[in-house]
């Protein structure tokens, strides 16, 4: 796949309005300060396709990039960020978890963000739970890999499976680092084998004869861009604390 061919398509605030998988789908979460859009960034080769909010929890959605036609990266909201009001949270989990049970979605895989210098928070295991419950398929990723030094990243390498509950022995566990590139091959690899399995079996896409029941919300700056790829700048829901 050709990683720079890639643009934002829409931002949607309720799930109903998602339409129908058109594309195998990679979701993306993590908690609000987990790196998530500079992992995007990263993983694209891009600079700011997926930015900071200047102000968390102001606008969230579930964001949706093309991949070079053949593959759809869907952005969930980050989720723990304290100030926001218990409605708004409400409706986050409500947003995120109507999308990983709708089954219109052809979702191929969840990446799971974890940030490697502390053990999974309540939440980050409550969503690794619920992926394990429903059997969604998920990687985990440790970010901010480049944070540690060799002992303290062997010891949380070693520290995870005990500290997520019911985590199966050969679930992929990539530690990454925005900064250094680390674990970018081996993610790009995973998504090329996801897109390379669909393409094989064409009749898991689901019927696309569904229309969905709102207008997917577009930021204006997305919609005033759209011509210069890179200059696509897209309010971004993960409210990254990139320290």
């Amino acid at each position: 796949m050709n990683y720079h061919n890639v643009s934002f398509e829409a931002a949607y605030g309720l799930h109903q309005q998602i339409p129908v998988s058109s594309l195998p789908e990679v979701a993306f979460s993590g908690r609000s300060n987990v790196g998530k859009s500079s992992l995007i960034n990263r993983l694209l080769g891009r600079k700011a396709l997926a930015r900071v909010s200047s102000e968390p929890g102001k606008t969230v959605t579930i964001n949706f990039y093309n991949l070079d036609g053949q593959l759809h990266l869907v952005d969930l909201p980050g989720y723990g960020y304290a100030k926001v009001g218990l409605s708004e949270k409400k409706r986050w989990s409500g947003l995120i978890e109507g999308y990983l049970k709708d089954e219109k979605r052809m979702l191929g895989m969840v990446v799971q963000l974890v940030d490697m210098r502390h053990p999974p928070s309540a939440q980050d295991k409550e969503m690794i739970g619920f992926l394990l419950e429903t059997g969604t398929p998920f990687v985990i990723l440790l970010t901010k890999a480049d944070k540690l030094n060799k002992t303290e990243r062997q010891q949380r390498l070693a520290a995870i499976g005990d500290e997520i509950p019911g985590l199966p022995e050969d679930t992929v566990v990539l530690p990454f680092s925005s900064k250094t590139g680390e674990g970018v091959d081996e993610l790009r690899g995973i998504l090329e084998q996801l897109v390379a399995f669909c393409a094989e079996h064409p009749e898991l896409l689901p019927e696309t004869d569904e229309s969905p029941e709102a207008e997917p919300q577009v930021p204006a700056d997305a919609a005033d861009e759209e011509s210069d790829e890179e200059q696509i700048t897209v309010e971004y829901i993960g409210f990254d604390d990139e320290e």
